[in-house]
């Protein structure tokens, strides 16, 4: 692999022999991109996102994005629902800047940047304007805290239409503490939650990512159920009286939230 170029000393772009674009953020590494093929999803939770979305009805889906790295999902977006208009929430101009250069967007697509944080942005959209809020933004390899707080919940499930869905990439230790006290925060205003990650994270064998999906109304729970079950990656999904063991004794956050742990050490993602 050959390093690509870099709008800022925490953003850089990394291209593989197959075409295909890692971005970096403060050193880790935050979305893939296969240009040629935007249905290539890589990262085990950007799989898990694009399942979750898939089992919205067939067309265009208005869908906000709170984070933008390299528009991996956007581009999914675009290419499984053409017409979709997407707005991607992203305070980083140097890194939209840079991924809009070097990886360009595809023609005709209804895809907007706006340069503002979540919270900020989310709050300025109007009431019932989303299919899908999918929120997948990091700082320094963490979550932010008010995009997991109870207001940033709340103006969530506002802008959400009533059969919505709102999509959280989390990353968590072990034992998934912090991804309990998350899910029991947006339960607050979406009371209808399912977790999908990797069996290693649901076991907690690992540090690693989960997808909290969550609904002002009942969740496609079988649409769910057939498509982990027919994910690439060995996935679990936990809702129901599984996914309240998960979360049980998980107090709230408040409005400011806390952000995620941080992560470990490249190579010792994995607990035993």
């Amino acid at each position: 692999m050959s390093a690509g170029s870099t709008a800022a000393q925490h953003v850089s772009l990394e291209w593989d022999e197959r075409g295909g674009v890692t971005v970096h953020m403060d050193g880790s590494p935050q979305s893939h991109v296969q240009p040629d093929d935007p249905t290539l999803l890589v990262f085990e939770y950007v799989q898990h996102l694009a399942l979750a979305i898939d089992t919205m009805p067939p067309g265009p889906l208005g869908v906000t994005h709170v984070g933008g790295a390299g528009l991996t999902l956007p581009r999914w977006v675009e290419a499984t629902r053409p017409g979709s208009p997407q707005i991607v929430l992203e305070p980083d101009e140097a890194l939209t800047e840079l991924v809009r250069r070097d990886v360009p967007l595809p023609r005709r697509h209804r895809i907007r940047v706006r340069p503002v944080d979540g919270l900020t942005g989310v709050r300025a959209l109007r009431d019932g304007s989303a299919d899908v809020v999918v929120t997948d933004a990091y700082a320094g390899g963490r979550v932010p805290a008010e995009l997991v707080g109870t207001a940033y919940a709340h103006e969530v499930a506002r802008v959400l239409k009533p059969t919505g869905i709102a999509l959280w990439n989390l990353a968590d230790e072990p034992g998934m503490r912090w991804v309990a006290r998350v899910v029991a925060t947006v339960a607050t205003s979406l009371p209808h939650v399912a977790v999908i990650a990797t069996h290693e994270v649901l076991k907690g064998r690992r540090f690693g990512n989960s997808v909290l999906v969550a609904s002002a109304s009942p969740l496609p729970a079988e649409a769910l159920r057939r498509d982990v079950a027919r994910a690439n990656l060995p996935t679990g999904l936990r809702e129901g009286a599984a996914l309240t063991r998960l979360v049980a004794g998980a107090k709230p956050f408040d409005d400011r939230g806390m952000q995620s742990p941080p992560p470990p050490e490249a190579g010792k993602w994995r607990a035993r």
